[in-house]
């Protein structure tokens, strides 16, 4: 028995799978909080670049501007499901990081991830991540410098 398909067939079933809406993957952001309680207990090399962090790498009553800031961690080792080895955080408002060998980011606003420096070539958005680690980061190989928008 030959099993046959008509055009009209098979045009009903595209428009059956795209009818169908699909889950929307989560946008897998840090809060502010979040990150704070990572930066304060993680045993990952920090670097810290742009403002202070009040009660991580400055004093815990110094006032900040959280609102006006995205902070960006990038670190340069994926080991199973968690981020780490050395990590730079970054603390402010919109720049083009240079972060060569970064494996895995997270960011408490959506940035962009780029596979050249100077923020140009390819570039992907945090919020699209396609493989989730721990901790609300995200696996990045290739990435070579981090876009950070204004918010």
């Amino acid at each position: 028995m030959q099993f046959k398909l008509s055009l009209a067939a098979v045009a009903a079933l595209v428009a059956a799978a795209v009818a169908v809406p699909s889950a929307d993957v989560p946008v897998q952001l840090m809060s502010r909080d979040d990150m704070m309680n990572w930066l304060r207990t993680t045993d990952a090399d920090l670097n810290f670049v742009g403002e202070p962090i009040p009660g991580v790498n400055a004093p815990e009553g110094l006032a900040s501007r959280d609102a006006q800031t995205t902070m960006v961690t990038y670190c340069t080792t994926r080991n199973d499901d968690v981020c780490g080895g050395t990590c730079a955080v970054y603390n402010g408002g919109p720049t083009c990081i240079n972060a060569p060998g970064t494996s895995c980011i997270s960011a408490t606003n959506n940035v962009g991830f780029c596979d050249r420096s100077g923020c140009g070539h390819s570039c992907n958005q945090l919020s699209s991540c396609g493989t989730h680690l721990d901790s609300g980061f995200c696996y990045t190989p290739g990435t070579q410098s981090i876009l950070v928008g204004n918010y």
